[in-house]
């Protein structure tokens, strides 16, 4: 288990920061829906289809992420949120022991 840390949007619903403990192995996505975080839909359910699992990952992790692949960039464009350099999309993420501590914030919207 890791611990992950989902901070949401300034004046958001919900608007307090949420710390999971998350099992490896799984998205961030899927364990965000497991941890009933607000902030993130997951409309499609993972299958990288509806960019609403958007996320903004922060420093140390975001530059040890793998690089997005063609298909989650090209998702990334059709954010409701505006994108930015460390946006991501959660279901892409794989959680991994080397992650404990990963912070994420939530954007102002999904759709």
């Amino acid at each position: 288990m890791i611990v992950v840390n989902f901070v949401p949007a300034p004046g958001a619903d919900g608007g307090e920061p949420r710390q999971l403990q998350c099992k490896t192995g799984q998205s961030l996505m899927q364990a965000a829906m497991t941890g009933n975080v607000d902030g993130i839909e997951a409309d499609c359910g993972g299958l990288m289809t509806c960019a609403t699992c958007h996320v903004y990952v922060r420093e140390p992790h975001a530059s040890h992420l793998p690089a997005p692949s063609e298909d989650e960039s090209g998702m990334l464009d059709f954010t409701a949120a505006t994108r930015k350099p460390n946006s991501r999309l959660s279901c892409q993420i794989q959680l991994t022991q080397e992650m404990d501590g990963l912070t994420v914030d939530l954007p102002e919207t999904q759709h």
